[in-house]
């Protein structure tokens, strides 16, 4: 079989219509600093490769596992062992071998800086605390915009820009002063539950999921859910403000972001300071009952 000669006109000339020539060419130099290959950060990435992103920065300490296969898009039997950030990038360069992706595995929290500096645009793809609270910090020292998800049973979005509250301070994590090496067990439970408090108060998530699993998720006693529509769904969202920003075009989300409900056809956006103020204590409430609920 002849070999097959790249060309990237040829590659993205079907994305011409939803972008100009001259937007393709922002999107072909631009760089993303993506921290997470796996669920909604790897969906990111194989929507980012696709539409013609020049340059990607990747992070992930962790191999692709069996459990990863059923919605992680770069995890296969093939990948299965391997680093997902090392795996991640061979299949990108399948896609576009002219893309350049620079890749990180432990050590990236050294890299940091250098990788938010040389962006335009940051993805949190991690479900770590310390992880999370690094890349925020350092965006905002950085001038850069971070795109981001909650963990929710419905896909979301959120853009936190440099101006405005990172997460640990609109969602009052217990975290600030804390260096974001040295979070406690403690300070990482109640962070999650604020989360969660802020999914349930927000969205209409809590009546998509089996709750008594919730319940266990929220005390600990179980690794978080997670399925592919939905996982694949918000990597979509994800992307889609990624190149928003790239493009200098507004972004549909801001930082309180919103939830999808794919079962409705509909979009839910946070409720208003007033109205969340009057409910918080019966969600949390709520959150505490299916913590303690017996099994």
């Amino acid at each position: 079989m002849d070999t097959l000669e790249f060309s990237y006109d040829e590659f993205t000339t079907r994305n011409i219509g939803f972008v100009t020539q001259a937007q393709q060419a922002r999107l072909r130099n631009a760089t993303v600093f993506v921290c997470g290959t796996g669920g909604m950060g790897g969906a990111c990435i194989m929507a980012l490769a696709r539409a013609g992103v020049g340059r990607l920065i990747i992070a992930d300490l962790d191999t692709f596992a069996i459990s990863n296969l059923n919605r992680q898009v770069f995890a296969f039997m093939g990948t299965v062992g391997r680093l997902k950030a090392e795996a991640t990038r061979d299949i990108c360069l399948t896609i576009n071998p002219q893309m350049r992706i620079e890749v990180h595995g432990k050590d990236w929290p050294q890299h940091a800086t250098s990788a938010i500096r040389d962006s335009a645009i940051v993805v949190n793809g991690t479900d770590d605390l310390g992880a999370s609270l690094l890349l925020y910090r350092t965006a905002r020292e950085l001038d850069r915009t971070v795109i981001d998800a909650y963990a929710s049973p419905l896909p979301s979005v959120y853009v936190t820009r440099p101006s405005d509250p990172m997460p640990e301070e609109r969602l009052d994590y217990p975290t600030r002063g804390t260096a974001w090496n040295a979070i406690t067990p403690e300070q990482r439970a109640t962070a999650f539950l604020r989360e969660a408090e802020y999914v349930v108060l927000n969205s209409s998530s809590r009546h998509h999921v089996d709750l008594a699993m919730a319940g266990e998720v929220a005390a600990g006693k179980r690794s978080r859910m997670s399925f592919a529509p939905m996982v694949v769904t918000t990597g979509m969202l994800m992307a889609y403000e990624v190149v928003a920003g790239i493009l200098g075009n507004p972004h549909g989300a801001d930082c309180r972001g919103w939830f999808f409900n794919p079962y409705q056809g509909r979009v839910e956006r946070p409720r208003s300071a007033l109205v969340a103020a009057l409910l918080r204590p019966l969600v949390r409430r709520f959150m505490l009952k299916l913590m303690v609920a017996e099994p």
